[in-house]
């Protein structure tokens, strides 16, 4: 099984995340749920598979609105399965 480094896989995401909250074709609603995924991951007082739950689940919730640009969708999706590569005993 090859290893993760996790915080090369949240470094990644951060700058995605980054890109869709300068995308000013991303509905506002969707930027404050990107803010917020943003604030979690950088919050290092809880353990790291924590905070990639948490963004998931945010994630997952952001995808299914219908005012999300299709490119967004994608973006969004890769992130989550960038996400879901951390491993839980980290």
């Amino acid at each position: 099984m090859s290893s993760v480094d996790s915080t090369e896989v949240i470094r990644q995401c951060l700058h995605v995340l980054e890109s869709i909250t300068n995308d000013s074709s991303v509905p506002r609603n969707i930027r404050r749920s990107v803010n917020e995924i943003t604030d979690i991951l950088t919050n290092d007082s809880e353990p790291l598979f924590l905070r990639a739950a948490s963004s998931i689940s945010i994630l997952e919730d952001v995808s299914n609105d219908p005012n999300l640009p299709l490119h967004t969708r994608t973006l969004i999706w890769n992130l989550s399965s960038q996400l879901e590569t951390i491993p839980v005993d980290e």
